[in-house]
């Protein structure tokens, strides 16, 4: 989202400041009840310094939860045990959303009102987090984890399908979720 310009550095405690007050104002009040004018109140910056980084509330609602999802996801690490490492993977991205559920599912509403954003948050949020499934998969198929008639993209297709459907109706995400979806996609 963010981009160079030319002239004076941006100062990151601004920005820092700006995608902690606006997170934790979404987490506590909603997405759709949060104007930019009170991140910019609450952060006690200028309009001008959060539209020099951020064109949307959009925009920085989502650098603010890419930031504080991959802080506190990591990526699997590679181990002998895919099945644990996929429901580990998921178990902490369901512990993220158990606190961020709905910011997520409001950004998710925001996508379908702007192309622009939609590709973005696609780019940004949507495909990594595949990308590190459908790896992790692979690298079972060729550990003899997943039989070689599986096809990992499509099972990582299964995997998101499945995190995406529960998250968007309101259902528990949570360990034993996980587990089930890694035991699923793994078979007994």
């Amino acid at each position: 989202m963010t981009e160079k310009t030319p002239g004076r550095p941006r100062d990151a405690a601004v920005s820092r400041k700006l995608k902690d007050t606006a997170l934790r104002l979404v987490r506590d009040k909603g997405y759709d009840t949060v104007p930019i004018s009170a991140i910019i109140a609450e952060a006690g910056v200028s309009r001008q310094s959060l539209y020099n980084r951020w064109s949307t509330k959009a925009e920085l609602v989502l650098d603010a939860f890419y930031d504080d999802s991959f802080t506190r996801v990591a990526q699997p690490l590679p181990r002998p045990d895919h099945r644990g490492a996929l429901a580990t993977f998921l178990a902490d991205i369901f512990a993220h959303l158990a606190e961020n559920g709905a910011a997520l599912r409001s950004l998710i509403a925001a996508a379908q009102a702007d192309e622009t954003f939609r590709v973005a948050f696609h780019d940004r949020f949507v495909a990594p987090r595949e990308e590190i499934v459908t790896q992790l998969l692979h690298e079972a198929q060729a550990a003899g984890e997943l039989p070689p008639g599986r096809d990992p993209e499509l099972l990582s297709a299964f995997v998101h399908g499945a995190f995406w459907y529960r998250l968007l109706n309101g259902q528990t995400l949570d360990d034993t979720w996980a587990r089930r979806i890694a035991d699923g996609v793994f078979g007994p």
